[in-house]
């Protein structure tokens, strides 16, 4: 059993949740397949480690699989949607925990551009002039829980009502209940209608309040903007460097299931950080 060292790695109950929504294993299936030679508990903490510290996938440290085998699972997975299923149910726990409806009707959506490394190819990277970044942008829509919901990544070039008309076209395919969106006034203007009609969806523009000249909290806005900055301390996440937009949505997607594992599992330390019980007193 490999020892836990790293601030990224699983405990034992985020484990637990995490195990049991990965893929059976090849060697399982009908059609069978190799047994895998390294314990998934293992691969997982290397894809939470490079997504928590930013280094290379050959910077791996020694204690985990070989970085050919990390990087095998995590291109395989993320071409599966596996990340993507395991943050949704993750998210449908957090909400039945809080007596809410699993599956959301309301969120909120909101765009961040990213510088992107010498590593990103130039057709999927371009400039930002509003913001003044060379790079990428995400798209992201979040619950009022602030859970993660759907991300898309783009050029920084691309226009934020765009790519708004692709995120909340495969959100209501995944989620039919969806019914309401709020969004900043990037969003406002044909695309308002074009939800209702098409989609069938409400989109409600949040602005900034008459006279108002230096930053403040906007009702709604906050709750992604808040996410943005928690997915942000993941340094991966900080600078893209990733040559697909995919891998970039996924190292998102896999900061955001470790926020969630770890707020399901809140109540109760890891394993490996509790005191041990004290020996039973003779009689």
């Amino acid at each position: 059993m490999r020892p836990r060292r790293y601030p990224s790695d699983t405990s034992d109950e985020e484990w637990a949740l995490i195990e049991l929504l990965l893929p059976v294993p090849a060697c399982q299936t009908r059609t069978g397949g190799r047994p895998e030679k390294h314990h998934r508990r293992y691969i997982i903490d290397a894809i939470r480690y490079v997504t928590d510290n930013a280094c290379k996938w050959r910077a791996l440290p020694a204690d985990f699989p070989p970085y050919q085998t990390v990087f095998g699972f995590f291109s395989r997975w993320t071409r599966a949607g596996v990340f993507n299923r395991v943050r949704d149910e993750l998210r449908r726990a957090i909400r039945l925990r809080a007596g809410r409806c699993p599956n959301p009707v309301a969120g909120v959506i909101d765009s961040q551009s990213v510088r992107a490394a010498a590593t990103v190819t130039g057709r999927s990277r371009s400039y930002d002039a509003g913001k003044r970044v060379p790079g990428r942008k995400r798209h992201l829509v979040v619950d009022t829980f602030g859970l993660l919901m759907m991300v898309i990544v783009t050029a920084a070039g691309q226009p934020d009502r765009d790519a708004a008309r692709e995120l909340p076209a495969r959100l209501r395919m995944l989620h039919p209940q969806l019914t309401l969106i709020w969004g900043d006034s990037a969003y406002a203007g044909t695309l308002v209608e074009w939800a209702r009609r098409f989609l069938r969806l409400t989109l409600k523009i949040v602005t900034k309040r008459p006279g108002q000249t230096g930053f403040e909290v906007l009702a709604r806005r906050w709750i992604v903007e808040r996410s943005l900055s928690w997915m942000m301390n993941a340094r991966r996440n900080v600078v893209d460097f990733e040559r697909k937009p995919s891998h970039s949505e996924a190292h998102l997607t896999i900061a955001a299931i470790t926020l969630m594992t770890r707020r399901l599992t809140r109540n109760r330390p890891p394993a490996w950080t509790r005191r041990p019980a004290s020996a039973p007193q003779a009689a």
